[in-house]
């Protein structure tokens, strides 16, 4: 069910990315359209503006006083043509606004050839509202304009003055779509390079997901594994522990039962006296730790030591220890512990010892388990995977304590040291600094 989730979020997440990414490129793309529409206005404005400044404005004032095809007439149609060929415009012609509706073509830049159509005085296709911008003597630009006669177009218009500042008129440029989407072409061709290295940064993006998704998941089922194995391993001697108890419960029941039905009443009470020392021991094993999962850990293994009558003692800072994970806390003082007592129990009981501290301050925590037992040799090989000083056994692995002790500490960059003396003495020391 778990994994259900996590594949269903990981598609939702990719489809999300997917989607977003797809709808940046089509808003790129049609900004990009824009522009270019925004861009070629503005030239043909300037070209406009530039056009109605050169044009002659006296003989454009005869041929408004007699709007006939006369002299004035064709000077004026072969200057807006000439202008026309050059900026490789649709149309080029000049305007008539006598209100703000409808505007009359007057003079339309062609050859001379071309003696037919855009009649002066014609209506002309300038939408109404662009009309009534020129109609208060502004410039206009309209959209794409698509007329069934002349096809799609772009147009600008820009006043005509006279040499008092007056508008006479206006003159218009028409720029085909075709000229518009030739540039288009030309702008994103010239852009593919961004289009692409988008496509391929979205895989890389979701293929880098996918791998540190994966990679993920196995430190997770690692970790999960390792605290699996620390947690059963522990799980496993207390279990242990307890069928000791059970097993000696059973015994001093026996024992007591065979006292009393013998009439020994007073070495019974005595036997009772010296099993209720021995369950005030065992109460003594509630610690005053504020990390639980510490806490747990070392009555657990203060239970373990009982049952190979090893005196185990603890000093134990008042801290959370919460600067290193619990998981790597417990690996680190479960695995030296163990070999604390595996060294332990190697000698006679009266001699068993264990020291457990665990120091907090600003700087670093300490932990330090010292016990009694034989010398440890060649103290530079203990840390290397598959090394061990007890002896071999069927079925045990052994050698992977320390080695995953030393990991550990290194992850938090602390340091780990095993002194080992002659005098059955060997202390184990591991700083984590918190800073």
């Amino acid at each position: 069910m778990k994994n259900r989730k996590i594949k269903l979020i990981l598609l939702l997440s990719t489809v999300l990315l997917l989607v977003f990414t797809s709808l940046n490129i089509f808003t790129s793309y049609v900004k990009m359209k824009k522009t270019v529409e925004e861009s070629i206005a503005n030239q043909s404005l300037e070209a406009a503006k530039s056009i109605a400044a050169a044009i002659d404005i006296e003989a454009y004032q005869q041929f408004l006083n007699d709007p006939v095809r006369n002299e004035y007439y064709w000077d004026l149609r072969s200057y807006l043509n000439d202008a026309r060929e050059k900026l490789g415009a649709l149309y080029v012609y000049t305007l008539e606004i006598d209100n703000p509706k409808v505007s009359k073509a007057m003079i339309v830049g062609l050859p001379k050839e071309i003696e037919k159509g855009f009649n002066i005085g014609e209506f002309c296709t300038v939408p109404e509202e662009q009309v009534k911008k020129a109609y208060e003597g502004n410039t206009y630009v309209t959209g794409v304009i698509k007329d069934p006669d002349y096809g799609a177009y772009l147009s600008v218009g820009v006043p005509i003055q006279d040499e008092m500042g007056k508008v006479i008129g206006y003159l218009g440029i028409d720029i085909s779509t075709d000229k518009l989407n030739d540039i288009k072409v030309k702008v994103l061709a010239n852009n593919i390079n961004l289009f692409v290295y988008n496509g391929v940064f979205i895989l890389v993006v979701i293929g880098s997901f996918f791998i540190l998704q994966r990679w993920y998941q196995k430190e997770v089922a690692k970790e999960v594994g390792y605290t699996e194995d620390t947690y059963q391993a522990e799980i496993r001697a207390l279990i242990t522990s307890i069928s000791s108890l059970r097993h000696d419960f059973t015994n001093h029941i026996q024992v007591l039962h065979g006292l009393l039905q013998l009439g020994e009443s007073d070495q019974a009470q005595q036997y009772l006296s010296s099993l209720s020392k021995e369950v005030q021991a065992i109460e003594s094993l509630k610690l005053n730790i504020d990390h639980p999962g510490l806490s747990i850990l070392l009555q657990t293994k203060k239970l373990a030591a009982q049952n190979y009558n090893i005196d185990m003692n603890f000093t134990v800072s008042h801290d959370s220890f919460d600067k290193i994970k619990t998981t790597d806390l417990i690996k680190i003082l479960s695995n030296l512990i163990d070999n604390a007592i595996d060294a332990t129990i190697e000698l006679p009981e009266s001699k068993r010892k264990i020291m457990i501290s665990c120091k907090a301050d600003d700087v670093q925590y300490v932990f330090e388990i010292t016990n009694t037992g034989p010398e440890i040799m060649e103290n530079e090989h203990i840390f290397k995977q598959g090394y061990s000083t007890k002896k071999a056994e069927r079925g045990k692995i052994r050698g992977q304590g320390l080695f995953i002790v030393k990991e550990i500490v290194n992850k938090y960059n602390g340091e780990i040291s095993i002194d080992s003396t002659n005098e059955l003495k060997t202390t184990a020391i591991v700083e984590i600094p918190l800073k």
